[in-house]
């Protein structure tokens, strides 16, 4: 049996599709961070049959919640205080991405204006379509 050690305080990225961690943990540039982070992957879940998680020590402003609700909308945050889940939150698409997503239109603003930052829009929340905010170029995962 696989022991993970359970966390003081921080968070845990739950219910994240199987195989995503590694993407969400390159996303979310946690091997940049200098605390300890577990990425657990294949858990088996009565839920979802396999999942992946992420354990990240320290305070929720570590992680970007825009990026996370664009990747999967269905992961769950649990926040950890004094080693108990105080807090559940569930994420949303988000309305609005800044510098996450990038402009493939070569005639857009963003290709020729370096220090434009790239924003995106959630154009329809059923297909999950993202447009540029300048050109209205659909984005894609």
């Amino acid at each position: 049996m696989l022991n993970v050690s359970g966390l003081k305080d921080g968070i845990v990225l739950d219910h994240i599709q199987a195989g995503m961690s590694t993407k969400i943990f390159n996303y979310l540039g946690l091997e940049k961070l200098d605390c300890q982070v577990a990425m657990i992957r294949n858990a088996r879940s009565s839920k979802m049959g396999r999942k992946d998680i992420i354990k990240i020590e320290g305070g929720l402003d570590m992680v970007d919640l825009d990026v996370l609700g664009y990747l999967d909308h269905n992961i769950t945050i649990n926040i950890i205080k004094d080693e108990k889940i105080v807090e559940k939150r569930c994420l949303k698409l988000p309305k609005r991405l800044t510098n996450v997503l990038k402009c493939k239109n070569p005639r857009c603003i963003t290709t020729d204006d370096k220090g434009l930052p790239h924003i995106f829009f959630l154009a329809n929340e059923e297909t999950q379509t993202y447009r540029c905010l300048y050109c209205e170029e659909t984005a894609s995962k």
